[in-house]
């Protein structure tokens, strides 16, 4: 409940808050003089992000942006007629007026106050986006350069403070308690609804579009991935994908731009709340990658990936990596030394969660690893994966022992028993002479026996070296032994004589 009280507080700034209005592409500020097609722009708001919480209705709002914001007094808003039911020849100026409207902003914190108007609102964001569906008319250049301006005065706002801004928790692990739900999602979700219509739309002509959907715009969108509401997250997942996908332009920047989201991420300050969403839209990028894989693909992956390993929330976003990491060994099967190697530099230490998610995207990429690129990394790999078998954590130790299910990978574990065995045999008779966890300890007979069936000489090899060394500990063991008895002997013997 209190987390939900401090959300209506402050807001924290748009990471291109420092950006000025020129960035949008979208020129100078709708004024007196202002036009589009027929009808005037006088009230149409043209800043691009509220930037201090809910605007009050007043004559004029200067943004941070420099945009100035002409609002109307209460009680000015009246409700406009259905596209259905005007002349096609009218729809044009009916369109610009609905926008204006929509441009109008509210207190959603407070839902006793402007009720009529932000119900008129919501109806005239309803019949835009009908209207964008139905494909019923061609929207002209003016229209769309309005409505994009539209979309940017609604959802590019400051976002209300993370809850670790207030309380000081940690950030980064999955809040306990219900997601954070904005209160003006019931009119946002139409914007976002428009907008995403408008992006799929086979009317939109991407050249006319990218004029308004622009790299300051795309950058925008890419801020609001920090929502903590994850309704607006997952619209923006879809616009986001669609853009992409439509914005043959855009392509190379938005790659690079979700890159440096990672980065900051990765190396400053491990809170975001949208990486999961991104790791999603890239997870269909990877999929489209076109074969041989470009050179900055593979630097994508070494330098942004591979490093996500690394913070503590990963368990939030570890399903959607794994898939993408996934998906470029799958691609190249020679990136499968390149991404293992990445997972042992990244392996935790005493984190044993984060353990079993690393053993089970192991399993993945060995299920997609050819024998030559095993080859090249089997010898740290399993090394590693000897210190998960004798794990006190019974999961750890269990899913390490599920690997030997996976018959691809018992294929490859019997092409290289002759190195692979030397180095789990201490830690299998180990977990059979003294793991606590009966489950661990029945995993490890079957997977002892396993090996036995493989090469019965290589097995008794390994049991016999394995003998020798523990003699030659005991051996080694004892004359410590005797070494600290004469000693002590010695010491006791020079008390005496003292005395």
């Amino acid at each position: 409940m209190f987390r939900k009280i401090i959300k209506g507080g402050h807001r924290k700034p748009s990471k291109s808050e420092s950006n000025d209005a020129s960035m949008y592409g979208y020129g100078p500020p709708a004024g007196p003089n202002r036009s589009s097609g027929s009808v005037t722009t006088t009230n149409v708001i043209v800043n691009h992000s509220s930037r201090a919480g809910p605007v009050q209705p007043g004559p004029i709002s200067v943004g941070a942006a420099g945009a100035v914001a002409v609002l109307a007094p209460p009680g000015t808003v009246e409700p406009l007629a259905l596209f259905r039911d005007v002349p096609v020849s009218d729809r044009h100026s009916l369109f610009i007026r609905k926008l204006q409207i929509c441009c109008f902003q509210f207190d959603f914190s407070d839902t006793l106050k402007s009720v009529r108007e932000k119900e008129i609102k919501r109806q005239s964001l309803m019949d835009l986006v009908e209207f964008i569906q139905s494909g019923s008319g061609k929207i002209t250049e003016s229209c769309q350069e309005e409505m994009i301006r539209m979309v940017s005065v609604n959802i590019f706002r400051c976002l209300p403070p993370a809850s670790h801004e207030n309380t000081g928790q940690e950030g980064g692990e999955p809040d306990e308690d219900e997601p954070y739900l904005d209160p003006s999602w019931p009119h946002l979700q139409l914007v976002y609804e428009l907008l995403l219509r408008y992006v799929v739309s086979s009317d939109t002509d991407t050249k006319v579009a990218k004029r308004y959907i622009d790299h300051s715009f795309v950058l925008k969108l890419l801020d609001l991935f920090d929502s903590e509401d994850p309704r607006e997250r997952e619209y923006l997942k879809m616009i986001l994908h669609r853009i992409y996908g439509k914005f043959m332009v855009h392509r190379p920047f938005i790659r690079k731009a979700i890159n440096n989201i990672f980065y900051r991420f990765i190396y400053e300050t491990e809170r975001h709340s949208g990486i999961a969403e991104l790791l999603e839209i890239l997870g269909s990028i990877i999929n489209g990658f076109a074969l041989p894989m470009k050179e900055e693909h593979k630097l994508f992956l070494v330098r942004a990936l591979i490093p996500l390993h690394k913070p503590k929330p990963i368990t939030i976003y570890h399903q959607q990596l794994s898939y993408c990491i996934t998906q470029f060994v799958e691609k190249d099967f020679k990136l499968a030394d390149t991404v293992i190697r990445g997972l042992l530099k990244y392996w935790p230490v005493t984190n044993c969660q984060k353990e079993v998610l690393f053993l089970g995207e192991l399993e993945e990429v060995l299920e997609a690893t050819q024998s030559a690129e095993f080859q090249r990394c089997m010898v740290p790999l399993f090394r590693q994966i000897a210190r998960c078998l004798t794990s006190f954590h019974f999961q750890v130790a269990e899913r390490a022992l599920f690997l030997w299910n996976n018959e691809h990978i018992v294929s490859l574990i019997g092409q290289n028993r002759h190195v692979i065995l030397p180095i789990i045999f201490e830690a299998l008779e180990k977990n059979i002479q003294s793991h606590w966890n009966q489950a661990v300890h029945g995993l490890t007979v079957n997977v002892k026996k396993m090996f036995m069936e493989m090469d019965v000489e290589l097995f008794e090899e390994c049991q016999r070296e394995h003998a020798e060394k523990e003699a030659k500990a005991r051996e080694r063991q004892e004359q410590r032994e005797l070494t600290w008895k004469k000693l002590a002997d010695v010491a006791e013997q020079k008390r005496e004589d003292e005395m």
